[in-house]
């Protein structure tokens, strides 16, 4: 199957990058560029594309705007939206994360990187890169004020277990390994702990995690 991608970003250089990367993949084809917020709000509805991959700043409408029109709480049939992004920007990610987007990724990541992300958002996964996860969500807990709370007593000491390695970055095959149980474990356990906290996927898992204290900043 071949995964269709929707590209916007207000750089030629960047997108025609992009656009190479992805397409050099047999199971990836770009069916869109666009150069501006609202022109991707207009061509992601039009064509229903598998993945967007979003830039964070954009004319017209920026990218947590278009996140937000395409993969909000209150869309039906929600988009799978992959913000782009760069160290300075982390508190823009953390608005789009906050409102729909399944990964983040750093224009400088590499084209392994880039490609995982759209094959994990086609997947109904989340790629949330180590490195990206721990800068961001440090952040969101230095600035974003007092913690909600300990981790609620309805989640398990395993469940617990998988939010923390999740919070870290860890993909659903290293938590297995670490946690010495199966990948199809990893993920009940995953799908468990999103319903029982109202959380859509593992980006606001690992947000919840920060803001609540259940990882350690060390």
């Amino acid at each position: 199957m071949t995964i269709r991608v929707l590209l916007a970003d207000d750089q030629a250089m960047v997108r025609g990058g992009l656009r190479l990367i992805l397409e050099d993949q047999p199971d990836i084809t770009v069916v869109a560029e666009v150069s501006d917020g609202v022109d991707a709000v207009a061509e992601a509805r039009r064509l229903r594309p598998d993945v967007c991959l979003v830039d964070i700043r954009m004319p017209r409408l920026d990218g947590i705007e278009v996140t937000r029109a395409l993969a909000g709480s209150g869309v039906p049939n929600p988009m799978r939206v992959i913000v782009v992004t760069t160290f300075d920007l982390d508190e823009y990610v953390y608005g789009a994360l906050r409102n729909g987007a399944v990964g983040f990724i750093l224009k400088d990541a590499g084209p392994a990187l880039l490609v995982e992300a759209v094959r994990a958002a086609h997947n109904g996964d989340a790629l949330v890169s180590p490195s990206v996860t721990l800068r961001l969500l440090k952040h969101v807990t230095a600035t974003g004020g007092p913690a909600r709370g300990r981790p609620t007593p309805h989640l398990s000491e395993r469940e617990i277990e998988v939010v923390r390695a999740i919070a870290r970055g860890r993909t659903n095959r290293e938590i297995a390994a670490d946690l010495f149980i199966s990948l199809s474990t990893v993920k009940s356990h995953l799908s468990g702990i999103q319903t029982k906290l109202g959380l859509r996927n593992r980006v606001e898992v690992a947000a919840w995690a920060w803001e609540n204290r259940v990882v350690e900043s060390g």
